[in-house]
């Protein structure tokens, strides 16, 4: 199998499946990008790191992570080695010193742990041509080999509307306690938002 590396676009709310989300996937050296529908908690568990937020307690992931650690067990790569009615498949590559092991996980899943790891992710060029889309942006439409997969959108998946009448201070202090309560979802949205301030 030709490996294509992938790296993480970001996330975007599922235009067909409500209370789910898009994981959007590109390619490191092309243009086509990788569409996987997940669920919110999935999503969840994404954002957090993408945003760089500690939790006060380990999540599931990180909790994999300590493991893995604690054990010298190694995630060398993650695998999209097949899509099947829809469904995408995904194994983790590690390795414990003494020998390589694949294990099955589900790409969500597989997705988080990457992250975490910060190893590389990689699909099949199979795979690619087959569920890939390239976004124009000249028209915004979506060019895809199934047009019955979704199309995934650049667009950010918060919205700071909520938050115009909110003080710096105040989005640092909100934060702070979204994280304690461990709503990170909300946490996400409030980082965002002060993220964008500082770029303006």
């Amino acid at each position: 199998m030709k490996k294509v590396k992938l790296n993480v676009l970001g996330l975007s709310y599922s235009q067909m499946q409500s209370g789910a989300y898009a994981l959007v996937l590109t390619e490191e050296n092309g243009k086509q990008r990788l569409p996987i529908i997940i669920g919110g908690f999935e999503a969840q568990a994404i954002a957090i790191e993408l945003e760089g937020l500690k939790p006060p307690r380990p999540l599931t992931h990180d909790l994999f992570v300590n493991f893995a650690v604690a054990f010298n067990i190694e995630l060398i790569e993650v695998v999209i080695y097949k899509l099947e009615e829809g469904i995408f498949y995904s194994e983790l590559v590690c390795d414990n010193g003494g020998s390589r092991i694949k294990i099955d996980a589900r790409t969500s899943d597989a997705v988080a742990l990457a992250l975490r790891f910060k190893c590389p992710i990689y699909t099949s060029q199979e795979i690619i041509l087959k569920a890939g889309i390239i976004l124009d942006f000249k028209d915004t439409k979506a060019k895809s080999k199934q047009p019955s997969q979704e199309k995934a959108t650049d667009q950010p998946y918060t919205k700071h509307d909520d938050f115009l009448n909110v003080s710096i201070d105040e989005l640092k202090k909100m934060l702070d306690l979204a994280v304690k309560k461990e709503d990170y979802e909300k946490a996400s949205k409030i980082r965002d938002e002060i993220k964008r301030r500082g770029n303006k």
